[in-house]
């Protein structure tokens, strides 16, 4: 072997050493801090799962976090001053290719009819939607009060009529599901429905809880000697069960309707979209489509579809929910068709203040709540395991929170109050939230002349819709209603937090 051989050998011996030296420790089946061997009866079995990737859970698309300057990016035409831009970073995670469709929506109330009819039938009512929503005083839109919601024909359309309460009760419902469907697809559970009543349904928290356990088809195999014969329930720790379904946060929203991922050239960012595509107008411009409207909106005052022979949206209301183009993430209609609730508490200037990485308000932090010996609370009456906001007591000690109810935080607090002061309660001898507060909306309050449609229960709603003009389309844009209302403009779709690495490989 000549010499120049050897030298190649031995550098590539070098570069590979190199390489596995740089790769992540696996976990293996021995720890690495006391040598003692993982899943081992005779250690007391403790165990650590074989982990690759989070799963896609069904009708998501992974969104590639990062850095983005988060606001607007267009002349503030309504004058609103809340939304100014400031650079943010999101964490990754997955996002629905999809709005929430009228198939989707009704398949969750089949199952709530199914399991609480008989003994809680207001549930399924409280889930229903408002038909109503299309009714107008000068306008004839009863045909679609009868037949928009459940006939075949708006199957694949998006469901409107839906609070952001109904639409956060979905995502529970629809994380359930979903886990329930893994458990039956490894071979864990059987699909039990018909079993399934009242507060015998499974519940994610349940089942880890072990206050659930269905029709089993077998355990998972254990080595800790405390655990019953036969094997044991699977935990988190195993991987096996997805994080939940949920609404989107107002900068997980944006960030996925703008798709900067499509601009970009290793870390510059070349050009800043103004909607969820490329450039200014609301036309195709690739030779193929040339001319036909990227996303559905209102075009002109009474203008909702266009001329008869060259419709210029093709759709007079709301259409298909995988109409039009994906933006760069993959993603349908973020921009037009329906608005969409996303799980943000609107203020004013709401992101002035608020943390650079994952900005959210609304943080009202919970618990599970437990016995006096620590066990967890029995399930409630719809089989869900109850939590309690955290206490005074829990969080005064703390750097990061001293309070559950963060809402107000920074904002409609005492100091920021249009009249200094709150309503003090002599019983307690406390300084509650009261009628005094910056946020009002007149029902408590003693003064008639002050009112504010803003306060705690107001959500934001972004993207615009099929009766919008093309600024409501930006997703800058943003606007709110009580959390409690719907209208026939506003849809949803849900998201789901990224664990673990955040590109996906």
């Amino acid at each position: 072997m000549d010499r120049f051989n050897v030298v190649c050998i031995i550098a590539l011996a070098l570069l590979a050493g190199l390489i596995s030296s740089c790769k992540k420790k696996d976990v293996g089946g021995v720890s690495n801090t006391t040598g003692w061997e993982f899943g081992n009866a005779d250690n007391g079995g403790f165990t650590v799962a074989d982990y690759v990737e989070q799963k896609t859970g069904p009708g998501l698309v992974l969104i590639e976090g990062g850095a983005f300057i988060m606001g607007q990016t267009q002349q503030d035409v309504m004058y609103d001053w809340n939304n100014f831009k400031r650079t943010v970073t999101v964490s990754s995670f997955y996002m629905d290719e999809n709005e929430v469709s009228n198939v989707d929506y009704r398949e969750y109330l089949y199952w709530t009819r199914r399991v609480f009819g008989e003994v809680y039938p207001e549930v399924y009512v409280k889930a229903l939607p408002d038909t109503l929503v299309w009714r107008k005083p000068l306008a004839y839109n009863e045909p679609y009060v009868d037949y928009y919601f459940r006939h075949p024909a708006y199957n694949n359309y998006p469901v409107v009529g839906i609070s952001w309460l109904q639409a956060d009760n979905y995502c529970t419902w629809r994380t359930d599901r979903v886990n329930e469907q893994i458990l039956v697809d490894e071979g864990i559970l059987d699909h039990n429905p018909m079993d399934q009543q009242g507060d015998n349904n499974f519940n994610t928290e349940a089942y880890y809880a072990g206050q659930y356990e269905g029709q089993v088809r077998k355990k998972l195999p254990s080595n800790n000697p405390n655990d019953p014969e036969g094997g044991r329930n699977v935990t988190m720790e195993d991987g096996i069960l997805l994080p939940k379904y949920q609404l989107p946060t107002e900068a997980e929203w944006e960030y996925a309707a703008l798709a900067i991922i499509g601009n970009s050239i290793d870390e510059r960012i070349y050009s800043r979209k103004l909607y969820p595509w490329n450039g200014h107008y609301m036309r195709n411009d690739t030779k193929e489509n040339l001319g036909l409207m990227r996303a559905n909106f209102q075009r002109g005052r009474g203008d909702m579809m266009g001329v008869a022979g060259y419709l210029n949206d093709n759709a007079s209301i709301t259409s298909p929910i995988d109409a039009y183009w994906p933006n760069d993430y993959g993603l349908y209609c973020m921009s037009g068709n329906v608005n969409e609730w996303v799980r943000d508490v609107f203020r004013q200037v709401s992101f002035v203040d608020v943390d650079g990485f994952n900005p959210f308000r609304g943080n009202v932090f919970k618990t599970i709540l437990r016995n006096t010996d620590g066990t967890i609370e029995q399930k409630d009456s719809l089989g869900r395991i109850p939590f309690r906001e955290v206490t005074l007591e829990e969080s005064m000690n703390r750097e990061n929170y001293q309070k559950a109810d963060n809402i107000n935080y920074n904002d409609g607090d005492i100091k920021s109050s249009i009249v200094p002061g709150g309503d003090w309660n002599a019983e307690s001898g406390t300084e509650e939230r009261g009628s005094n507060r910056m946020y009002n909306n007149g029902k408590n309050n003693k003064d008639a002349n002050m009112s504010s449609m803003v306060n705690d229960h107001s959500r934001v709603y972004k993207g615009g819709s099929w009766q919008d003009r093309p600024y409501w389309l930006i997703p800058g844009t943003r606007r709110f209603l009580d959390e409690s209302k719907s209208t026939r403009d506003i849809g949803f779709r849900c998201s789901m937090l990224r664990v673990g690495s955040p590109t996906g490989y």
